[in-house]
């Protein structure tokens, strides 16, 4: 399936289906998952950055059969210089194309309590990371001197800007997405939190990609009761605590997608109507039972 360019042009309607792993355990697993996410013909993998785990950008540089697009969700900005991360970006599109760059602050509890770095402004430090990164990755210089940075340099690598992505939920970041990235990355949310909070504040043609995470289960109740205690830590983490109090939501656990077979579909339609142009289903169980209900749809 062919990806439609971002800037200056415009998506065909159909909200673009994609996958992922949460917490892998090896590279062959994320290699098998993004080369059966290729079979199927979804038009996308992802990666993600957790504390403690695989590098993401390396992970899609090793990948071998894999979708059209692939793409982080997201890089964390503090503990990567912005040209470093210009610089991976591009040598992953000169060598392989396709490749989609979200960004994010991260959390503090892992910037600052386990790096040992600043959690100094989240705000201002993600607007001066995209004004020295988005230029670099168009191909020109940057000179510039903030806070946080101080850049004179340019990268002598031809490659195709990737389509950056902010990870973004607030009404701040996501108008600094507005500004500076083509689209957000936007994790545990429902269909009613896009369209009421995150798409009317996006900029036109900008680009939705939003993770729903799916558990296949007779009883979501029960489930839903479970996952909410596994997600607390989650819940506490001020973005994602602000984001849930906006929708009036108790835990990260009310934004999964649990039930049966006609609930996953559903979701995806929801998740399409509020605004989703790209959706990242990532399965908590039954993954191919749940990629074969998007294959259906």
């Amino acid at each position: 399936m062919d990806l439609v360019p971002l800037r200056g042009g415009s998506w065909d309607g159909v909200m673009h289906i994609g996958t992922g792993l949460i917490t892998p355990t090896s590279p062959a697993e994320v290699a098998s998952a993004a080369a059966d996410a290729t079979e199927r013909g979804l038009d996308s993998f992802w990666t993600n950055q957790n504390p403690g785990g695989w590098d993401p950008l390396t992970l899609l540089a090793a990948l071998g059969p894999r979708p059209a697009e692939v793409g982080t969700a997201i890089v964390a900005t503090f503990p990567r210089h912005p040209v470093t991360t210009a610089a991976e970006a591009l040598t992953i599109q000169a060598a392989r194309g396709g490749l989609t760059l979200g960004v994010g602050p991260s959390h503090a509890w892992y910037v600052q309590d386990q790096l040992g770095l600043p959690y100094t402004s989240p705000l201002r430090h993600t607007r001066e990371y995209l004004t020295v990164l988005r230029p670099l990755l168009n191909g020109r210089p940057v000179r510039f001197d903030g806070e946080f940075f101080t850049v004179d340099t340019r990268l002598d690598i031809a490659a195709p800007a990737p389509s950056l992505l902010l990870s973004a939920l607030g009404p701040r970041m996501l108008e600094l997405a507005h500004d500076l990235a083509d689209g957000v990355a936007a994790a545990w949310v429902t269909p009613d939190m896009v369209a009421k909070h995150i798409a009317p504040r996006t900029a036109p043609g900008a680009r939705i990609v939003a993770q729903a995470v799916t558990l296949l289960s007779p009883d979501p109740d029960r489930a839903r009761a479970e996952f909410a205690g596994q997600l607390a830590t989650v819940g506490r983490m001020p973005a994602y605590r602000a984001s849930l109090d906006r929708a009036g939501l108790a835990n990260p656990a009310d934004t999964l997608v649990i039930g049966d077979d006609t609930t996953v579909t559903d979701a995806v339609k929801r998740y399409q109507d509020a605004g989703v142009t790209d959706l990242i289903v990532v399965p908590l169980n039954d993954r191919s039972r749940t990629l074969d209900l998007l294959q259906a749809g």
